[in-house]
């Protein structure tokens, strides 16, 4: 058993293939990524670990880099945990860095930046080597209106039109910096950057520019459901395995880390 000493709080970088798992949150109907993580930690330091993620994503979504907190009196230095963590976790689970942060640093109430991906495989086959990372659409989409529609996005808005029932959010303002849509090949991207999401408000933007992509709607008409401020006017929900939380930015306004001299 490791020695141990005074509390420090560790930030993990983590980043996992969401197909096998029910989201991030501790749930009953399933396995978590948070459930690992705690389960996992637990058993290497040798004392109960309960981490805070910064990111709740959905049942099959995928991330490159959540961040996740936990509290510790493990002597392991914070940059070696996520060697010893690894050789533990399931392979669809790797933490990509491991380092000491303020005591009183959450990643859920400071200021940052995430960006999340949506990809769309357009063409009139499927590719069985993209099936779990990426949303199959046969149908061809008009990249051109698609981007129109989603500069109609960006800036600070209630996104109201594009929140699934049950979020227990206080306001539904949230700002975009980014929204753009690329293809490259048959692989269309949805990038979407801002200081936060509402429930399921990525893949209902993707799902709604989908729509436009087929003509169903015009690009004008997503600033109308934009400003219409009620989900049943925008488009359906698209399916988890599109989306992955590709980063989570902290403001460098905001207390993080240590000061080495102290």
């Amino acid at each position: 058993m490791y020695e141990r000493y005074c509390m420090r709080r560790i930030e993990l970088i983590v980043a996992y293939d969401g197909t096998k798992y029910c989201g991030w949150q501790v749930q009953n109907n399933g396995i978590t990524i948070e459930e690992v993580l705690n389960r996992e930690l637990s058993k290497l330091l040798k004392e109960e670990i309960k981490v805070i993620g910064a990111s709740r994503t959905d049942s099959g979504v995928h991330s490159r880099g959540n961040i996740a907190v936990f509290d510790t009196e493990t002597r392991i230095p914070p940059e070696k945990i996520s060697y010893a963590l690894n050789e533990h976790l399931p392979e669809d689970i790797v933490v990509q860095q491991s380092r000491e942060v303020l005591p009183d640093f959450h990643p859920r109430k400071c200021l940052s930046r995430k960006t999340y991906e949506y990809r769309i495989w357009n063409r009139r086959f499927r590719n069985p080597l993209n099936r779990l990372y990426s949303y199959f659409v046969y149908t061809p989409l008009d990249v051109e209106a698609m981007q129109e529609a989603a500069a109609y996005l960006v800036g600070e808005h209630d996104f109201a039109s594009f929140c699934s029932a049950g979020s227990q959010v206080t306001t539904t303002v949230r700002t975009l910096y980014e929204v753009s849509v690329t293809k490259e090949d048959d692989l269309i991207t949805i990038r979407l950057q801002g200081n936060g999401f509402l429930y399921n408000m990525v893949r209902i933007i993707a799902g709604t520019l989908v729509k436009v992509g087929t003509h169903a709607y015009s690009p004008e008409d997503v600033k109308r459901i934009l400003e219409a401020k009620d989900r049943q006017v925008s488009g359906p929900k698209a399916p988890a395995e599109g989306l992955t939380l590709m980063k989570i930015e902290i403001d460098e306004s905001e207390p993080h880390y240590p000061n080495p001299a102290e």
